[in-house]
């Protein structure tokens, strides 16, 4: 997943985000070893400095662990990813009802075309 990052809120915010999502979605499991900071940096476009702060911060959430001189890792500590997943999904889907409803969408209707829609995308091609 690129690094889409903008001025609109705190770089080292999305950074956070990013590597959160990153974590969440499996891309690095559990005990793997992020890449150095530098090299996130460079891979995000962004000062090493900048990356070192989400980094420490990650660190101080405890998803993200320090080995003296082996580097950072991603906690194995696998209901902490869980939850985390679950309270990315719950902001998300909370965000969703309020743009529905500032488009008038009453909570019935709004679950009526989510429904709608998700089967429509789950349907087998031709039916």
């Amino acid at each position: 997943m690129p690094w889409n990052l903008n001025s609109d809120r705190p770089i080292f915010i999305q950074l956070i985000e990013k590597i959160q999502i990153d974590i969440i979605s499996g891309r690095y499991a559990p005990g793997d070893k992020l890449p150095s900071v530098r090299e996130l940096a460079q891979k995000a476009s962004v000062n090493p400095n900048t990356m070192q702060k989400a980094l420490a911060e990650l660190e101080r959430t405890g998803l993200v662990y320090s080995q003296r001189t082996s580097g950072r890792f991603i906690t194995e500590d696998t209901e902490m990813i869980e939850r985390l997943k679950t309270e990315l999904a719950e902001e998300i889907i909370m965000e969703f009802l309020a743009d529905m409803q500032k488009l008038g969408y009453q909570k019935k209707e709004t679950l009526s075309l989510l429904t709608e829609l998700i089967e429509a995308a789950v349907q087998p091609p031709g039916c």
